[in-house]
């Protein structure tokens, strides 16, 4: 798959918050990169101002005047300050907002945007005229943070050492900058809670990316990968937990703002087919994202299983998986199998009772990949009742032999990107889209399109 595969653009930009953003998640050393601080071209002029457009705020209709007496929109001016002193304009937008409010306020009175950015105007009160105005603002501390990043020793707040910073209803807390975007934003405001939580949060909520579910990611430069689903990150806590499911090449390496951004699920400890036992007594056998409950000694017996492989699970272990169909004496093939049709020749995927047909080779190498497949004779495979054929699971990448276009599976449908940097932005690589058959992709539902909200 190359870059140059043409996708049709569809002209959609989403701005408003999708997930939720838990103070649990809060890490006050690490608050954001220093790239994405220092990305002073991660947005356009027209993404600043559709951004700022789609927000309910006045500031869209704000308008300054220049030296030389120009009118300046506040998207002009943020481009301009951010290009010229080399400072995030996702940031300016962000600071604005935490300081006073200029993306929602409907209203806001003509001293918030003096003091857009609260440069010069400490909150015990006595600011200096000398940086009043919004442009003055803008530009200020645009500067200001250059400075931070670029001559650190002149400043209190420094990398890796200790500080002890009263906040409200938090107490004391001990702070150690674990970068040079951190020590700032405590240079700049020095509260945890009462201040850069509130920068994290807007942080989080306007400007980290949004993973469909089943994506395997990892932040990079850390060790741990994990599921997003539901709305969740899930951490896998053993390598077998990973590898018996999901393929490692398609880890997408986030940054670690993205990753902050969803709250923590339930972890994944064990290995597909695992069999284990919950606080209450009951025995599951773990299948995808389910846990089957073998309802006797009988039947675990007769299913074959060995008492010494039943682990220990605890109830947040099995939280994450759906109930599936209890298994009985009856359930000849408890982990699912593969079965040729004697009289056609076709496959089929036989589990829980039903059988469902393989409608494209390509499922031979990939989700049942070194699987055998067995021979059944006739009367076996009329015992178990037709369902829909096999479809791939979330998190997968495909397109059609007859089209361009490419979609990942998400929550069951398949959901198109809207262009070759929607795909690229969110870190998947076009060697891992597979190419199956129209009759294959036609079996999912078509979902919302993907578009880029990395600008």
């Amino acid at each position: 798959m190359k870059k140059s595969l043409i996708i049709s653009i569809i002209a959609i930009f989403i701005f408003s918050p999708l997930l939720p953003v838990s103070a649990d998640e809060f890490d006050y050393n690490y608050i954001i990169s220093d790239a994405e601080i220092l990305d002073y071209n991660s947005m356009s002029l027209e993404d600043i101002q559709a951004f700022i457009n789609n927000q309910p705020g006045a500031l869209k209709n704000y308008t300054v005047t220049n030296d030389d007496g120009r009118a300046l929109s506040a998207a002009e001016v943020i481009y301009d300050r951010a290009i010229t002193n080399k400072i995030s304009p996702k940031f300016l937008l962000v600071l604005i907002q935490k300081e006073q409010s200029l993306l929602t306020d409907t209203n806001p009175k003509q001293s918030q945007y003096d003091w857009a950015t609260g440069y010069g105007c400490p909150d015990s009160g006595g600011c200096n005229s000398r940086w009043q105005g919004f442009y003055k603002q803008i530009n200020s501390a645009a500067l200001q943070f250059r400075s931070y990043l670029d001559e650190p020793e002149l400043y209190k707040y420094k990398i890796g050492e200790t500080y002890i910073l009263n906040n409200t209803n938090k107490g004391d807390l001990s702070v150690t900058p674990a970068n040079l975007a951190t020590a700032a934003l405590y240079n700049y405001t020095p509260h945890v809670y009462n201040g850069n939580y509130n920068f994290w949060h807007l942080w989080n909520i306007y400007f980290s990316r949004l993973f469909p579910d089943g994506s395997l990611v990892q932040v990079e430069g850390e060790p741990g990968i994990w599921l997003i689903q539901d709305g969740y990150k899930r951490p896998f806590t053993s390598r077998g937990a990973l590898t018996s499911r999901y393929d490692q090449n398609k880890v997408l390496i986030i940054k670690k703002s993205d990753l902050d951004a969803y709250p923590k699920g339930a972890p994944i400890r064990f290995a597909q087919y695992s069999l284990v036992r919950s606080p209450q007594g009951d025995i599951y056998l773990l299948v995808d994202n389910a846990k089957r409950k073998i309802i006797s000694p009988d039947a675990f017996r007769v299913l074959g299983f060995n008492p010494e492989e039943v682990r220990t699970a605890s109830n947040e272990d099995l939280s994450g998986y759906a109930d599936g169909p209890a298994l009985t004496e009856k359930d000849t093939h408890p982990t699912g199998a593969l079965l040729r049709d004697p009289q056609s020749g076709g496959i089929y995927y036989v589990i829980n009772g039903t059988k469902s047909p393989l409608p494209d080779p390509i499922f031979l190498k990939t989700k049942f990949k070194n699987q055998p497949i067995q021979k059944a004779s006739v009367e076996e495979l009329a015992q178990y009742k037709k369902i829909n054929p096999i479809k791939f699971d979330d998190g997968y990448l495909l397109k059609s032999t007859n089209s361009p276009a490419v979609y990942v599976v998400s929550n069951g449908v398949k959901r198109p990107f809207a262009s070759a940097a929607a795909f690229e932005d969110l870190g998947y690589q076009w060697k891992n889209v597979l190419t199956v058959s129209p009759q294959l992709l036609a079996l999912y539902d078509e979902g919302v399109p993907i578009v880029s909200n990395n600008f």
